[in-house]
């Protein structure tokens, strides 16, 4: 992920390896993480389970909220592509029955927003 895109809040892809050895604390047995994406300091994860995102809070970011969000949860979801001006493509979450999205997420076009589309699809239809 370049640091122009970061800078603009666009997520990048994470490695699973990688994830699984900074977060493993937070997963419960028999969990495993599908698949990651990292914007400057936060991290959002897709997990055989749920939805983790990781949010570092303050100057320093010493302070992190993991929030959890069950998959059962989520309500609707919508993944936009991203056009040939329009460099980042988009994936917005609805939990439960509210009007706006919950989640907004922006992604790189290094990412492949089908396969985010994919995993939601899977735990969600499930």
């Amino acid at each position: 992920m370049g640091l122009f895109s970061a800078l603009l809040g666009n997520a990048g892809a994470v490695n699973q390896e990688e994830l699984t050895k900074k977060y493993q604390q937070l997963l419960t047995d028999g969990e495993q993480i599908e698949l990651g994406f990292k914007l400057i300091r936060d991290t959002f994860i897709f997990t055989n389970k749920r939805l983790i995102l990781v949010d570092k809070q303050g100057i320093t970011g010493s302070k992190t909220e993991y929030k959890s969000i069950l998959y059962k949860s989520i309500s609707r979801f919508s993944v936009e592509t991203a056009g040939t001006f329009d460099l980042e493509a988009e994936l917005k979450i609805w939990v439960s029955s509210e009007s706006q999205p919950s989640i907004k997420k922006q992604f790189n076009k290094s990412v492949n927003v089908y396969e985010v589309q994919k995993v939601l699809a899977h735990h969600v239809l499930n």
